[in-house]
């Protein structure tokens, strides 16, 4: 591998998008493709699901994981999709490693296991399901800047061929989603107040507006309406982190599902603009 992985933040949105891929699912798609044409297939994937949290960091380390359908009352179809991939014990000393030198003391457990906001989109990037996944429980009551330096922590395995992957959802209140109960389209017009939050994220990293980006509950427009709890944007600060702050993270995708689900995509890093010049290339288009 010749140039070191920007690291990722992934929108993963509804379970649904699994079998309703969308302009998302199409992205992610092509998301796979330009990493590998730019800079090789990663060795493995260290991931901060949203949906993985924990009261202290902890890695899961097991040999091969199960598909975890962690949601409920979908159609049955959801429900007999696989995406049963290889695990990275190997790699779980490195990483511990690298978070007890920032003074972050992580545990490594034997079990497995990948949460829907680490399968659905790698359904997509990898779809035989071949990259091995480390799965990186995180703590979801550390502000963003303490996720930003759990992040930093892991910056060497950019070099090292590993790709850190944060998932969540750039705004993410399901009560906003009257397609969860049957009353709207998924491709509803977007909300005012959503569209403000999604372009006031993009703005703010653009100008590597640090200070606000950590602040963004009481300096973002609308931000409890857009994450009344921030469990879902808090991998963004660990995958921003892990690209440092000397560089702008970019946007490399913006798409919203049900009016206020975003389903943003951001690159970290020195090498964010390769994968998005990448993706501008008309093979992938």
């Amino acid at each position: 591998m010749d140039q070191p992985l920007p690291p990722l933040f992934v929108s993963h949105g509804s379970p649904m998008t699994a079998l309703d891929p969308g302009a998302a699912g199409a992205f992610w798609q092509r998301l796979g493709q330009a990493i590998d044409a730019t800079f090789g297939r990663p060795r493995a994937v260290v991931a901060l699901s949203a949906h993985s949290l924990t009261r202290e960091p902890v890695l899961l380390a097991a040999a091969r994981h199960p598909t975890v359908h962690d949601f409920g009352g979908f159609p049955d179809a959801l429900y007999r999709l696989r995406y049963d991939a290889p695990g990275a014990p190997a790699l779980a000393p490195r990483v511990q490693a690298l978070l007890d030198g920032a003074g972050i003391r992580a545990h490594a457990v034997d079990d497995g296991g990948l949460d829907h906001g680490i399968w659905v989109p790698l359904r997509f990037m990898y779809p035989d399901a071949d990259v091995a996944v480390l799965p990186l429980a995180w703590v979801p009551s550390d502000p963003p800047a303490a996720q930003f330096a759990l992040g930093q922590a892991l910056a060497p395995l950019a070099a090292e061929g590993v790709l850190v992957l944060g998932t969540g959802s750039i705004t993410h209140n399901l009560r906003l989603l009257a397609s969860f109960t049957g009353r709207g389209p998924v491709d509803q017009p977007e909300r005012a107040e959503s569209a403000a939050f999604r372009d006031w994220f993009a703005q703010r990293s653009a100008a590597r507006d640090w200070d606000a980006l950590f602040d963004y509950r009481r300096q973002a427009p609308h931000a409890a309406l857009m994450h009344p709890s921030d469990e879902h944007l808090l991998p963004w600060f660990g995958a921003a982190g892990a690209g440092g702050r000397e560089h702008a993270p970019q946007r490399l995708h913006a798409s919203v599902t049900y009016g206020a689900l975003g389903m943003d995509v951001y690159a970290f890093g020195a090498q964010a603009p390769a994968l998005a010049r990448a993706l501008e290339a008309p093979a992938l288009a």
